[in-house]
């Protein structure tokens, strides 16, 4: 087995993409870990900011807490509809293209790639955090941690989307187990002692009703970081089985309703055992989750297993990303505002390159902050929201389109989710302004900005390659040959047979670089001139440039633009020998100034140059390979094919 096959798994054929389609309950654990993970920082976000008011701030959660779970209702009926009326998915891109124009389409695709980047690097960052708070020894390996559980995601996700959802169904569940037992038997407790909390109004002492309104309205933007993820199912629709609307619909259904009795539970919990927040990164810190486990169950084997899903779904959630950037790159790749590879599926069937580009980027985030990224937090929902509130408002659009009470009903329902997500968005903007919410915007513009330039290159190029003109074939003049060579070798030989059978005039070219290099000049009649003239065709020339300052790429680069310039009316075919190591090590022992001569002729040789390759495989060709591999199955199966023959010239 193959080291790609034992990391990947076999290659999967076109045909076999039905089976890898999943149900709701994998679902859930592909696309819901984002959400479901942030029922453990969204109350402790929520906390944070009500920390100066102390306990006082606990009688305000529950009120906060609702609000955000009747805007998470709102946007669960607003997105069931979505699904339905675009079940081919693209989430807020689609609805918006369709409905509000290209401009509105990408600023929502903009938004969401921008979140679902965020939430893969925090995501990862936090999974590793928290392991490093339970396990202090590792602390100072955060970094190389978070990208070892990067490089981890990065592997499972290329295996496609059916394995992933195999492996993250066991951690996904356990953690909803695990807090759902932590909740209730917290609230058996609370029934007992007669202390169920109920939501009641505490007065504010006189003179501070401004700065309270200020901190509950930074309380709630805090709190809506519970809503990012949601939207994921949305760009991930043709990934569940047929017919995928009612999986779709099922699998958004789970995660909200799981979501929002986290929420609820973990509230009462709070206000009932009087759980505040800790001062984050300072000495005795304590999660939120950690301490309500630890008041409620004791430090016993129930709260290690909880501890220990909450780490591994925090660290986990950022495959939500992994399944929701690269569908939605897959769009943005189909109208031609992103390259079109992110369009190709890979080895199993995944989409590989968006994996990939993801992977890079989050890495890139993860080094530059040292695995440390408490900093983007703050931009964390506003991409979501955004995205939710185009998504909204293309809804409202495309029901107006539409007739009957049904499409009456649909769009009042859409137009509550538009006005609500649009208010959260606005003060959510507002409260977070200046804690980086305005490089957002900028990051935002920037993205919309290398759309519409990657659109124009598209648009550029088919403009310039279309053509009408039929294929004509007539007389032309052959093409003047050029081989570059540095010795004579069973490499040159190779090459200068191919320019011969296809170019009357060759030229080979002899660039005298190095003490290592000898002129061919002696012996070229013998080796090159006498056979072509026995054999009754023109001889190649031979064309010798001293390089005192020993380069090798410029002076033959202009040999063959002068070359051109001097036939104007022909095509210069430059055929260069090329050799093909056995083995991927092999090219550690070689310079490999093939490949750069090719780079450097498609740079900077005009559209005269045409660029030939011709391969030696050296597996097949050296004669003294015996000598020079080592003993074993190998030199048998080369010493077998030595008898067979070579595989040809």
């Amino acid at each position: 087995m193959s080291i790609t096959q034992f990391l990947f798994g076999r290659p999967l054929a076109t045909e076999e993409r039905a089976g890898e389609r999943v149900g709701p309950l994998a679902g859930v654990g592909i696309l819901g870990l984002d959400a479901l993970a942030s029922a453990c920082y969204g109350p402790e976000a929520l906390l944070t900011v009500l920390l100066p008011a102390g306990t006082l701030g606990l009688q305000y959660m529950p009120w906060i807490t609702a609000v955000i779970v009747g805007l998470l209702g709102v946007v669960f009926v607003s997105y069931r509809q979505t699904l339905g009326a675009y079940p081919n998915g693209g989430g807020a891109y689609t609805v918006a293209k369709e409905n509000l124009g290209t401009s509105a389409a990408l600023i929502a695709a903009a938004a969401l790639a921008l979140d679902y980047l965020l939430n893969a690097a925090v995501a990862i960052s936090a999974g590793v955090g928290a392991l490093c708070s339970a396990v202090p020894r590792l602390l100072p390996h955060t970094l190389p941690l978070c990208l070892g559980l990067l490089l981890l995601l990065t592997l499972i996700n290329l295996r496609g989307v059916r394995a992933t959802g195999m492996v993250f169904m066991l951690p996904t569940y356990a953690f909803v187990a695990c807090l759902l037992a932590v909740i209730g038997i917290g609230i058996f407790k609370l029934q007992l002692a007669s202390a169920l909390p109920l939501p009641r109004h505490v007065p504010s002492p006189a003179g501070a009703s401004a700065v309270s309104s200020w901190i509950l309205l930074r309380a709630f933007a805090n709190g809506c970081t519970a809503m990012t993820g949601v939207e994921a199912v949305s760009n991930g629709v043709p990934m569940f089985h047929e017919p995928s609307v009612v999986g779709a619909r099922r699998t958004l259904t789970l995660i909200i309703l799981m979501l929002a009795v986290l929420l609820v539970g973990i509230t009462l919990l709070c206000v009932g055992f009087g759980v505040t927040a800790t001062p984050p990164g300072q000495a005795g810190y304590q999660s939120v989750i950690s301490r309500v486990a630890a008041v409620t169950v004791g430090r016993g084997v129930l709260y290690d297993a909880t501890l220990a899903s909450v780490i591994a779904v925090l660290a986990l959630s950022a495959n939500t990303s992994f399944a929701a950037f690269p569908a939605l790159c897959q769009f943005l790749a189909a109208d031609r505002f992103l390259p079109e590879a992110f369009q190709h599926r890979g080895r199993r069937l995944a989409l590989s390159f968006g994996i990939i580009v993801l992977a890079v980027l989050a890495g890139l985030l993860l080094i530059i902050f040292g695995g440390v990224t408490d900093a983007l937090i703050p931009l964390f929902a506003v991409g979501a929201l955004l995205a939710f509130t185009m998504s909204q408002a293309g809804m409202v659009a495309h029901w107006r389109k539409q007739r009957g009470a049904h499409a009456a009903k649909a769009m009042g329902l859409n137009a509550v989710g538009a006005v609500a997500t649009g208010v959260t968005l606005l003060v959510v903007l507002t409260s977070k302004l200046v804690q980086g919410a305005w490089l957002t915007v900028l990051l935002v513009a920037g993205m919309l900005v290398t759309f519409w330039r990657v659109r124009r290159h598209y648009e550029f190029v088919a403009r310039v390659t279309q053509t009408q003109t039929s294929l004509e074939v007539g007389p032309s003049l052959p093409p003047i040959a050029v081989v570059p060579l540095r010795r004579w070798d069973a490499l040159s030989l190779k090459a200068l047979r191919f320019a011969s059978g296809f170019a009357e005039r060759v030229v080979a070219v002899q660039v005298l670089a190095g003490d290592a290099d000898s002129d061919l000049q002696a012996r070229w009649s013998t080796l090159a001139v006498e056979p072509a003239q026995r054999l009754g065709f023109c001889p190649p020339e031979l064309v010798v440039i001293p390089s005192p300052y020993r380069q090798l790429m410029d002076p033959l680069l202009d040999h063959v633009l002068e070359l051109g310039a001097h036939n104007p009316e022909r095509q210069i075919a430059v055929v260069i020998p090329e050799l093909v190591e056995p083995r991927w090590y092999h090219y550690l022992l070689h310079s490999h100034t093939a490949a750069l001569l090719k780079a450097l002729l498609r740079l900077r040789g005009g559209p005269q140059v045409v660029i030939v390759s011709t391969p030696w495989y050296l597996k097949d060709w050296v004669p003294e390979r015996q000598k020079l591999v080592h003993r074993g199955g190998w030199l048998r199966r080369l010493r077998a094919r030595d008898q067979r023959g070579p595989a040809g010239a």
